[in-house]
């Protein structure tokens, strides 16, 4: 009896357990079905099915899934990111390593294509991409009646890490290979006073490229790179096959909560990834003991330079090499304009909110001082740009008036508001530029006819 009993004791358990459960599940799928909502404004259930990867509602800014974290040398650009496929919907790694729909040189199928070139480093290369996907630049281009017929084609020349003289050194090499361009934008200033800070404490010159990717590519070439950033390396790899997985499985998910739970997983390796990524930039960038024995060469200093001799050399590079851009397109009429990109560790009147902060502000980062120092160094150069006929797009305070969130890592990437704030800045200023040349040429023309009348005008001298 007191088996039949317990027995009939478990059963009811058991049903009690079964019953919970299921209703665990409900409230799981429930609340994972407003979770969906909220993030993503459509219904579960009523999705649209989404074949990329990119656009499953993962952050995988700055994850590389389909190639190496390490870049590739370059024998005239220094370094380049190796071409191959790039998880972005209609682009790719081209055969000169810049994230473009097309290799270059691109030639011109049709006589009202408008090719605009990008330079600049990895807040340039998003910008084009940027421009690619939602032609806000072409928007405000297309106003001007020359221009309202044009076909605009966006090439990216920039790449994560390039710095000055490196966009002029690009720029001058396309042009001999024959590249067409109607107009050039080239949005810096970032690396140059942050990377360029770290090539001197490390005794780098500061006109070689960024010492945090030529360094690690000379430690592989000569078998000289440390234990713990191989260790960085294999953590990342085996990180890049969980988040493809992970993927691969949310795109398949047929109940929320399934898309919830993976969602956070797959998020929390992409975390995962950045952090290895950090240490590996850490580790990367130390100085071997011996490097004579290296294939590279790699030009460097006795010492390092005080902060007031560096900041200086380091702003004349940047604006001698934008003169020099400048002046190899005016000699084509091709309109050069230059942006200065805005920094969260350069201050201005913008408030941050506190959970921005927590994503834009690192106070291990050797990224602040060097803006802190450089961006006012760089602000010196402006009349020498200025003297130059340079148009000059200073857009350092262009989050000042937007609360919502805009940077997305500590560095100086832009999320999507950001972009967008920052795109129709830099279209705004451009048109106003070319609106603003348009009337000093017409300006020109009639000041040439009034003269040329006035000698008509003149009474014949009269016959001696």
């Amino acid at each position: 009896m007191k088996d039949l009993k317990f027995l009939k004791n478990g059963q009811e358990v058991l049903k009690i357990t079964l019953i919970n459960l299921a209703l665990l599940l409900v409230f799981l799928e429930l609340g994972s079905l407003g979770w969906y909502f909220v993030k993503h404004k459509q219904f579960f259930y009523t999705r649209e099915k989404v074949q990329d990867k990119s656009d499953l509602g993962i952050n995988l800014e700055g994850v590389r899934l389909n190639q190496s974290i390490v870049e590739r040398f370059h024998p005239f650009f220094g370094f380049i990111q190796q071409p191959g496929p790039d998880f972005r919907p209609g682009f790719k790694i081209n055969n000169y390593g810049f994230i473009s729909p097309y290799d270059y040189p691109l030639k011109k199928t049709k006589n009202n294509q408008f090719f605009i070139g990008v330079f600049g480093g990895s807040v340039a290369s998003d910008y084009a991409i940027f421009q690619v996907q939602n032609q806000i630049l072409p928007k405000y281009l297309k106003q001007l009646p020359g221009l309202k017929d044009k076909e605009f084609v966006i090439l990216s020349f920039a790449t994560g890490g390039y710095k000055q003289p490196q966009q002029l050194l690009i720029l001058n090499y396309f042009l001999a290979l024959g590249q067409e361009l109607d107009m050039v934008v080239n949005i810096d200033g970032f690396n140059e006073v942050a990377l360029s800070n770290l090539n001197n404490k490390n005794k780098v010159d500061l006109a070689m490229p960024s010492i945090q990717h030529i360094l690690p590519l000379a430690h592989f070439a000569n078998n000289s790179l440390s234990t713990k950033a191989m260790e960085a390396t294999l953590r990342i790899q085996e990180n890049k096959t969980r988040i493809n997985q992970g993927l691969s499985s949310l795109q398949n998910c047929s109940l929320a909560a399934c898309n919830a739970f993976t969602s956070v997983y797959v998020q929390n390796l992409v975390n995962n990834y950045k952090t290895d990524v950090i240490k590996f930039e850490e580790e990367r960038t130390k100085q071997q003991k011996d490097d004579r024995g290296s294939v590279i060469y790699i030009n460097t200093n006795k010492s390092v330079l005080p902060d007031s001799v560096a900041f200086e050399k380091m702003a004349w590079n940047w604006a001698k090499s934008s003169i020099f851009m400048h002046k190899v397109l005016s000699a084509s009429k091709v309109p050069y304009f230059h942006v200065l990109q805005p920094n969260q560790y350069y201050q201005t009147k913008r408030v941050f909110g506190e959970a921005e902060k927590q994503i834009a502000f690192n106070k291990e980062t050797p990224y602040a001082k060097s803006v802190e120092i450089g961006y006012p160094a760089l602000f010196k150069k402006f009349p020498n740009l200025e003297k130059n006929n340079i148009n000059l797009v200073n857009a350092v305070n262009v989050f000042d008036k937007t609360k919502d969130a805009v940077y997305v890592d500590s560095c100086c990437h832009y999320n999507q508001a950001g972009a967008v704030i920052f795109s129709d800045y830099v279209g705004r200023s451009i048109l106003e530029a070319l609106r603003k040349d348009e009337r000093k040429q017409k300006k020109r023309v009639r000041l040439t006819i009034n003269d040329s009348n006035k000698q008509s005008q003149k009474p014949a001298p009269a016959p001696r």
